[in-house]
């Protein structure tokens, strides 16, 4: 008795359970892309957060948000310490913001506005203690040596120069 012949899909199943099969695979690629939305989203919104929690602390502490460097030099060790932390949580929400947002150049302007005041400290701390910049992304460091070139702030006086 000879066989009835085959489509070719009958060899790996019959029609329904290759739809099935498709379906579950587009259900599966379209909860990655769900996925990778979701973490985007959230690393949007810590960033977000970042740069809020900065700006409170700049209205906060105009002091150091537009800062005159050689009286904080000149100031107590607290103070000191005080300004070297906000000068930390600036970058880290800048950094949070840039790589957060790297398609929207508005978040680089901004930081860019307000790193300007700050090169003096950051061109001083970097040549005392060079391993304070190695503690952000190699694109914050490099961003940071950047702008210190383009405002002539360089050792050893670290003074802002006519841009």
């Amino acid at each position: 008795m000879s066989q009835p012949s085959l489509f070719w899909f009958q060899k790996y199943g019959t029609l329904a359970q290759m739809a099935q099969a498709c379906v579950a695979l587009l259900g599966f690629v379209a909860i990655l892309f769900q996925i990778n939305e979701i973490r985007s989203n959230n690393r949007a919104v810590s960033a977000r957060q970042a740069f809020l929690g900065y700006t409170d602390l700049a209205f906060k502490n105009p002091k150091f948000s537009s800062p005159d460097y050689d009286i904080i030099k000149a100031g107590s060790h607290d103070e000191q310490v005080q300004y070297e932390s906000f000068v930390s949580y600036f970058l880290y929400a800048c950094e949070e913001a840039t790589a957060a947002f790297a398609d929207r150049r508005e978040w680089l302007a901004s930081c860019d506005y307000d790193l300007k005041p700050h090169l003096p400290f950051l061109c001083e701390k970097n040549r005392a203690e060079p391993a304070y910049l190695n503690t952000y992304s190699t694109d914050t460091q490099q961003w940071v040596k950047t702008s210190m070139k383009t405002a002539s702030v360089t050792p050893p006086d670290c003074k802002l120069g006519k841009t």
